[in-house]
């Protein structure tokens, strides 16, 4: 692991490469993290590890549990369906308020975050689209002109990329990820609210096949 450049606060950095490591599938869900070995890795002292880690505690991202350490998140078996009914909530009231409000830049982020999907599949970059595809659902959002549901997904999007990282790479999941996003937009440049909030739900909502068996499965 490469030292931490001094161009930001150490907080910040050590803040920024522990997110990664969590988001990236660097840590495993659940698994014990060592602030001496983290510190180490870094090539900086405790007290921003410590300071990172606090923040990463307000995004969910961690546990800190007293008398026993700090812990990467982890879901017990029901709540990634939760996650999922959340997200179901907050995308659909985005999605809608997005093509009545700004549907030309809607239409057109989109439309350029699935044409670099297209890209990243051709070169078998599944890191880069599994990026690209936290990106398109974001732009629900950038495009709904409404801040507190914006406020509401940060809560929960950190998390779904953790996720989207261990559990999306099945080529299957992949591949039907790819065609839906491909359906939301089609809906999008017609303006079919109706279509285009259907097929985000059944995006969101699928409970079959690898990603929903892995972390659904007994433990």
């Amino acid at each position: 692991m490469s030292q931490i450049e001094r161009t930001k606060s150490l907080t910040e950095q050590v803040t920024e490469k522990l997110e990664q490591l969590i988001i990236e599938g660097g840590l495993d869900l659940g698994c014990k993290i060592s602030e001496v070995k983290i510190a180490k890795q870094f090539q900086v002292s405790r007290t921003p590890v410590r300071e990172a880690i606090n923040r990463l505690e307000t995004e969910g991202l961690v546990t800190v549990v007293p008398q026993r350490g700090t812990f990467v998140f982890s879901l017990a078996p029901n709540e990634l369906a939760q996650l999922c009914d959340a997200r179901t909530c907050l995308e659909t009231a985005a999605l809608t308020s997005a093509i009545q409000t700004n549907p030309d830049l809607l239409e057109r982020d989109m439309e350029e975050c699935t044409n670099a999907m297209t890209v990243a599949r051709d070169n078998h970059d599944d890191s880069e689209y599994l990026r690209l595809d936290s990106i398109f659902h974001q732009l629900m959002f950038d495009c709904s002109g409404n801040r507190f549901l914006n406020d509401a997904y940060q809560t929960i999007s950190q998390k779904m990329s953790a996720i989207r990282n261990r559990l999306g790479r099945h080529p299957d999941h992949m591949l039907k990820s790819y065609r839906e996003h491909l359906n939301i937009l089609t809906a999008v440049k017609d303006r079919n609210i109706d279509l285009a909030l259907s097929t985000l739900r059944s995006h969101i909502d699928r409970k079959e096949g690898t990603y929903w068996s892995m972390e659904t499965k007994d433990k």
